[in-house]
């Protein structure tokens, strides 16, 4: 009975996982990048081809592995080897090289919010002394993660519970605006059909990553799977619901967002998409305090707590990741001595300095973009094609799962067919695949090869590092 009342119910289980997945920025990206509205359509039919049948073998996988606690990696040293268990670890890494980057900005950004409370500021600085200015949050974050100190653990769930309840008050108090202040200026979305459905061209295909970005990471909840009351039918229902959730709220939040934002006006020129891009969700609850007649309220408090998370998400990002690459002895045979060196706070040093080099890289080379609110953009664009990458590994890993269905035992099953099994394991990784690919293309020369180089310098690092591995181990018997 006492094992009984610890299970976690479904519905706390779809909360969990609902806070973990969604985020205000998830809507203003959709808003922005999709003409407004008209996302609607694309985010119901992501949810549908895509989001559920990820949670539901995420679930299976989750299952199968209960008592694993490396995530993605450990589920392909199960299944496959210890090389393909490196590569996921490496990807999942080298995928927070580009977050981390973006991270400083995202802080500086919404400092400057709730200090000037305008866009203007901020992004009328010269990019020069922007990136430098991100460049030395960095390296302070990196200084604070080498000193093994993550005292912001409790601040960043604070924060990220405050900006959580806030996206959804945003929600709510859009919907309710017009009956309390009925006098204000609102937009009127058009919700015909018609308009709903996109319009299929270049633009739209290379910003799919973007949605497929926004949706990923609930492999982070496989961890409870089995932690759920009557898995087999428990875990799906909580699942299900949190895609309902999900659904829910991208599908409202768009529509507060149209009674707000005219797409016509974000189109209108690149600047002016630029500008929505890094202020958007700013501007949203600026308007919003406006019309409840608070002034800048809303904002101040958004902002206050973006800072902080932002910001402590830059130093968990820079330990975290490096801890599930170097602290997992399964695959440290595949990466050289020199990285697995930790200092006397037990913290891997020289992996953080290569953090601060590949990271700080990447801030440097923005120095040369013109305009403060378009490296935010590039930022998004570029860990919309990076941080997706990581979950082909999971459907790798699900896929050879399936293989092994007669030796690996789960408790919960996404489906019994094998073919249909196989198919939305293939389905998943070619979606997530294909979406990263074109993800990588933009009319601007300079964004487009930002997209490209970053993920084949970072794909070659992870190649070369067990070459170099491979010589040490090869001269330590010759040295003895």
């Amino acid at each position: 009975m006492m094992e009984d009342t610890k299970k976690i119910k479904w519905y706390a289980l779809a909360t969990m996982g609902f806070s973990t997945v969604w985020g205000f920025g998830n809507v203003v990206n959709g808003f922005v990048y999709f003409n407004g509205v008209q996302v609607i359509l694309s985010w119901l039919i992501m949810f549908a081809l895509y989001f559920v049948p990820y949670v539901l073998m995420v679930g299976e996988l989750g299952s199968a592995f209960k008592n694993e606690g490396g995530g993605v990696s450990s589920w392909l040293h199960q299944t496959t080897n210890a090389k393909l268990a490196y590569y996921a670890g490496w990807t999942y890494w080298a995928c927070h090289i580009t977050y981390i980057a973006s991270k400083g900005s995202g802080g500086l950004k919404a400092a400057s919010w709730a200090i000037f409370r305008d866009a203007e500021t901020y992004d009328s600085l010269p990019t020069l002394y922007v990136q430098l200015a991100t460049l030395g949050v960095l390296l302070l974050g990196c200084f604070i993660a080498s000193r093994g100190l993550n005292p912001l653990k409790k601040l960043l769930t604070l924060a990220g519970t405050t900006v959580f309840i806030m996206s959804l008050l945003y929600i709510l108090m859009m919907f309710a605006a017009p009956m309390i202040n009925p006098g204000a200026a609102y937009v009127k979305p058009d919700l015909s059909l018609q308009n709903l459905i996109p319009t299929f061209n270049v633009t739209y295909f290379t910003s799919l990553s973007i949605l497929v970005f926004a949706v990923g990471g609930c492999e982070k909840i496989s961890p409870y799977v089995n932690k759920v009351e009557n898995p087999s039918k428990g875990f799906p229902k909580g699942m299900i619901a949190l895609a309902g959730m999900v659904v829910l709220c991208a599908i409202l939040g768009t529509i507060a967002m149209g009674r707000m934002f005219d797409p016509a006006v974000i189109n209108s020129s690149d600047d002016t998409f630029s500008a929505y891009a890094a202020n958007g969700a700013y501007w949203a609850f600026q308007q919003l305090g406006q019309y409840y007649h608070v002034g800048d309220l809303f904002l101040i408090i958004y902002a206050l707590c973006n800072v902080i998370s932002q910001f402590a998400i830059l130093v968990l990002s820079i330990d975290a990741p490096l801890r599930m690459l170097l602290g997992n002895e399964r695959t440290l045979q595949f990466i050289p001595s020199a990285l697995q060196k930790k200092n006397k706070y037990g913290v891997y040093s020289n992996g953080i300095f290569m953090v601060a080099i590949l990271s700080g890289a990447i801030i440097l080379v923005q120095s040369f973009v013109p305009g403060a609110a378009s490296v935010l953009r590039q930022l998004t664009k570029l860990n919309s094609v990076c941080m997706p990458m990581r979950y082909m590994w999971v459907f790798v890993a699900y896929l050879a799962l399936r293989k092994a269905i007669n030796t690996i035992p789960a408790e919960y099953r996404f489906v019994k067919n094998q073919g249909v099994a196989n198919f939305f394991g293939v389905w998943c990784f070619a979606v997530t695949a294909v979406c990263c690919v074109m993800g990588m293309f933009d009319k601007d020369l300079f964004t487009f090869a930002l997209n490209v180089i970053t993920p084949i310098i970072l794909t070659a690092l992870g190649l070369i590092l067990p070459q170099i591995a491979k010589r040490e181990q090869a001269k330590q018997p010759a040295s003895r």
